[in-house]
């Protein structure tokens, strides 16, 4: 571990105040987003729900995956990203306003959730047989306290690492190390729960005991994109200069590239365990997803998702490449809510994808929302955690 004496070598690059046309126009993507929201509620409650509740979904995983990258930074004591781990870390700033939404969603419950429905309860007797877990009292509490749980974790972990810019003190970043496995321990059980609870259970008839590690390769898939992409954009503003350099892209490219195959295995192993077995209840949820218009969509999952950036970022000159992991980490980005739409909306719209002005409208008002939490953090704070004891190591070993 470097001596503090390194500290000296770095130029602290300060926060980044964003240009008033960017805050100017997350602005106005939130604010459309709520009336199309709102719109949507007035026109067609079923889709303004479905669209609400993947958002919801989409948005915290992103906020949550920053929280993990940063975590098995202090864990593993890794050197190469000390000069973009407060990127990480302003994604966090948005998680706290995930209360606000799933609060939101709990108000469209009813509409969603079968199993909320007493009538469909005493017809099914498999329902029926998870009811004491399946049940709205226990679903809200239980989904609150796991984001209470998070929360304070990013609360304690990101403070720390804040409080260090100022003291350079090894200590925080020994707390962080400590603090680190009980957080990982926490977000694996905590967001396999999530994403069985919000997502898996709009099929209760259906299960996989590998869905959550499947919605953890879609998290972990798009927060490594998002990484990337701010990392540039940072970069071309001259904030990380010296500091970042194509060292640092080639090792988050090759992340991005090893998170696209784990993606693909994942995903390649729930299905070929249903497709084998070929057992009627188990086969349904995949059979609504393999006929009429969700047919290429699911295509697109297995050549696109996957087969994009994998042959993309093969080659080792594309993981330096800023244009070609730009448009790759966009891809990514996209690709990851088509995987979230999959995952929701044949469970409402069995025939086929819905994308209009609803999901659109709604899609565009939480990137604005997170926008603004990520560019308020970028503001207050260090773009660049200064006080990293491993940060001036990281910075001369990539450029020896």
């Amino acid at each position: 571990m470097a001596n503090h004496d390194s500290h000296a070598e770095i130029k602290n690059p300060g926060s980044f105040d964003a240009p008033a046309s960017i805050k100017g126009a997350l602005v106005v993507m939130a604010v459309l987003g709520l009336a199309a929201f709102a719109g949507g509620l007035a026109t067609d409650a079923k889709r303004a729900w479905a669209s609400f509740l993947m958002n919801h979904f989409y948005f915290f995983s992103l906020a949550l995956g920053g929280m993990f990258f940063a975590a098995i930074q202090w864990l593993t004591g890794a050197m190469w990203s000390a000069p973009l781990r407060r990127v990480s870390e302003a994604f966090t700033s948005y998680l706290p306003f995930v209360v606000v939404t799933f609060i939101v969603l709990c108000f469209g419950l009813k509409l969603m959730y079968i199993w909320t429905d007493p009538a469909v309860v005493a017809s099914d007797a498999m329902i029926r047989l998870k009811s004491s877990y399946l049940n709205t009292g226990f679903f809200v509490v239980r989904n609150l306290v796991a984001l209470a749980l998070l929360i304070f974790f990013t609360w304690k972990m990101v403070g720390n690492s804040i409080a260090q810019d100022a003291t350079k003190d090894v200590r925080f970043t020994l707390s962080n190390r400590r603090l680190a496995p009980a957080f990982i321990a926490f977000f694996a059980l905590l967001y396999s729960m999530a994403s069985v609870d919000q997502i898996m259970s709009l099929e209760p008839m259906w299960y996989s005991t590998m869905f959550g590690v499947y919605c953890f390769a879609g998290l972990f898939y798009q927060v490594l994109a998002a990484t990337c992409l701010l990392t540039i954009y940072l970069h071309s503003t001259g904030k990380l200069k010296g500091l970042v350099n194509d060292n640092h892209l080639h090792d988050l490219g090759k992340f991005m590239l090893a998170f696209t195959v784990f993606y693909a295995y994942i995903g390649f192993s729930q299905f070929m365990l249903y497709w084998y077995a070929n057992i009627p209840e188990e086969t349904a949820y995949y059979m609504h997803r393999m006929t009429s218009g969700w047919m290429p969509v699911s295509i697109f999952l297995l050549a696109g998702k996957f087969g994009v950036p994998f042959f993309a970022l093969l080659p080792r000159d594309a993981k330096r490449n800023v244009k070609t992991l730009t448009w790759v980490g966009i891809f990514m980005l996209i690709a990851n809510w088509i995987d979230v739409m999959w995952m929701v909306q044949p469970s409402f719209f069995p025939d086929g994808p819905r994308f209009s002005w609803i999901e659109l409208g709604t899609s565009v008002g939480f990137l604005g929302i997170f926008g603004l939490f990520v560019v308020r953090f970028l503001a207050r704070h260090n773009v660049v955690a200064i006080g990293d004891p491993r940060l001036a190591e990281s910075v001369l070993h990539h450029h020896q």
